[in-house]
């Protein structure tokens, strides 16, 4: 092999994940995602559930396992859109983006693993997740936001908002401008 087509390949192989990562946050942004305290996404409900839903007084437990099934549904590739919206802290916001982004070919391999749900409150909750591609980590240890809105946990808009600035997307909803 020559020098030069060794040096390519590194170089490939250096740049593929600076340009995975905002093509996986483009094509992916309500695709991706997980949370939960532990666990498998294959341990959450269906995508094609109704949201889960606290039940009153629930205690923490019950809260994280909502906020895990709730966001690992929102980034499952098999979710509809209109469901992605529903899980979505002011979806109807995003509701043109969010179909969009799910025509991306990288969306239907994108998927997101929770490490956990932390500092769960009646209203929000602190999630940690890894985004996946093809089952591969391409943006490890996020901390997003969780929120209850209309008795649902949702992904927060913040977080959601946070992956649309990292991919650099142009023309952010102006839910974004009010989300950390």
């Amino acid at each position: 092999m020559s020098r030069i087509t060794a040096r390519r390949e590194t170089l490939t192989m250096r740049v593929q994940p600076v340009i995975l990562i905002p093509a996986l946050a483009a094509g992916l942004g309500l695709l991706l995602g997980g949370c939960g305290s532990s666990g498998s996404p294959s341990s959450a409900k269906s995508p094609g559930t109704s949201p889960a839903r606290s039940a009153p007084g629930a205690g923490g437990s019950a809260a994280a396992s909502s906020i895990k099934a709730n966001w690992v549904a929102f980034f499952a590739a098999s979710t509809p859109v209109s469901r992605r919206v529903q899980l979505l802290q002011n979806g109807q916001q995003f509701q043109s983006l969010i179909s969009a982004q799910s025509k991306s070919p990288l969306a239907s391999s994108a998927s997101a693993k929770v490490i956990s749900v932390s500092n769960v409150t009646a209203t929000q909750a602190t999630v940690k997740y890894s985004i996946l591609a093809g089952g591969q980590t391409a943006l490890p240890h996020q901390t997003g936001v969780a929120v209850k809105q209309g008795g649902t946990w949702k992904v927060g808009d913040a977080s959601f908002c946070g992956l649309l600035r990292l991919e650099q997307t142009r023309n952010l909803p102006a839910a974004c401008s009010s989300a950390g």
